[in-house]
């Protein structure tokens, strides 16, 4: 992939990561636990399941920003270091969001199909949770859909090096 085309996609990335990033902040800077009227030990355990996966999707959208700036900043472009920071944010953000390690919630692939949302909570959750997730993953699909070159690229150039 020529300069131009990878140059431009780490600025959309930085772009995406930057809204995705406040996005969050501001939702977990306004919400608690305790907010909600949860029926059960199970629920509360649940919603801070989904808070502890929203808080790691902020560090790595933070950490994905700043990696995208200082190589946006550097002269001459570092092609190569751009192309291994988009293949850590598709892994560390877009595959940790649509299948959090956690399992805070999962990906109904047959939504995708559909024009429905995909992701699909494990148990109920506040409707503002809904709402954010919902907010959140038309860019984060648009982002995994350009980004998957660089998962089989960037795994394919690490085998031909060895």
């Amino acid at each position: 992939m020529g300069n131009t085309l990878v140059h431009s996609q780490l600025q959309d990335v930085k772009g995406f990561l930057s809204k995705t990033s406040t996005t969050i902040q501001d939702f977990l800077n306004e919400s608690t636990v305790s907010q909600w009227s949860l029926e059960s030990e199970e629920d509360s355990n649940y919603i801070k399941l989904v808070f502890s996966h929203l808080r790691k999707l902020a560090v790595y959208s933070e950490e994905g920003l700043d990696a995208c700036a200082v190589i946006l900043q550097s002269e001459p472009f570092q092609k190569a270091a751009a192309e291994k920071t988009l293949y850590r944010i598709y892994h560390q953000c877009i595959e940790e969001f649509f299948a959090p390690k956690n399992d805070a919630w999962y990906e109904n692939s047959r939504s995708a199909y559909t024009g429905r949302n995909s992701i699909k909570f494990y148990r109920s959750v506040p409707e503002s949770i809904v709402q954010l997730i919902k907010g959140l993953e038309g860019d984060f699909q648009r982002i995994r859909e350009e980004l998957e070159y660089y998962e089989t690229d960037y795994r394919t150039k690490m085998m031909q090096s060895k």
